[in-house]
C-alpha cells in the first residue's frame, strides 16, 4: 500500500479548497476574488499533491503547451478582471490538460457502489461509455 505524506493531505485539501472556491465564484456571478482565490488553491494544491517538479514537468510538456496556454491565460484573464471570458479559456485548457485522465476515473467511479449504479442508468450510461473509452491514450 502507497504511503500519503503529510504533504499529499494538505495538497488534498487545498484542491478541494479550490474547487469550492472555483464552485462558489461561479455561482456568484463570476466573482473575481473568489475565482482568483480558487485558481491559486487548486494549482498549490496539485503542487502539493504530485510535487513541484513533476507539476512544471506536466504542465509544460510539449505536446500541452496548447492546453497550459489556454489554462494560464484564462487564469490572468480572471486575475484581470473577465471572469467569464477567462473561465471559458480555463475550462477549455482543462479538458485538454486532463481528458487523459477522465477514462481512469470513469473506470474507477463504475466501481463504486452508488455511484457506479447511476452511471449505468440508460441516458448517463451512454456518456460515460464515450468518456470512458480510452482512445485518447494512445495518441
Amino acid at each position: 500500500m502507497m504511503q500519503i505524506t503529510d504533504f499529499q493531505k494538505i495538497g488534498v485539501g487545498l484542491a478541494g479548497f479550490g474547487i469550492a472556491f472555483l464552485f462558489l465564484g461561479i455561482l456568484f456571478f463570476f466573482d473575481k476574488g473568489l475565482l482568483a482565490i480558487g485558481n491559486i488553491l487548486f494549482i498549490a494544491g496539485l503542487a502539493f499533491v504530485i510535487g513541484l517538479e513533476r507539476t512544471f514537468r506536466f504542465f509544460f510538456q510539449r505536446h500541452k503547451v496548447k492546453a497550459t496556454g489556454f489554462f494560464m491565460g484564462g487564469i490572468f484573464v480572471v486575475l484581470l478582471g473577465w471572469p467569464v471570458i477567462g473561465m471559458v479559456l480555463e475550462i477549455y485548457g482543462f479538458f485538454l490538460l486532463f481528458s487523459g485522465f477522465f477514462p481512469v476515473a470513469v473506470n474507477f467511479l463504475r466501481r463504486v457502489p452508488v455511484i457506479g449504479t447511476i452511471l449505468n442508468l440508460p441516458g448517463i450510461r451512454s456518456v460515460a461509455d464515450k468518456v470512458g473509452e480510452s482512445n485518447s491514450m494512445i495518441s
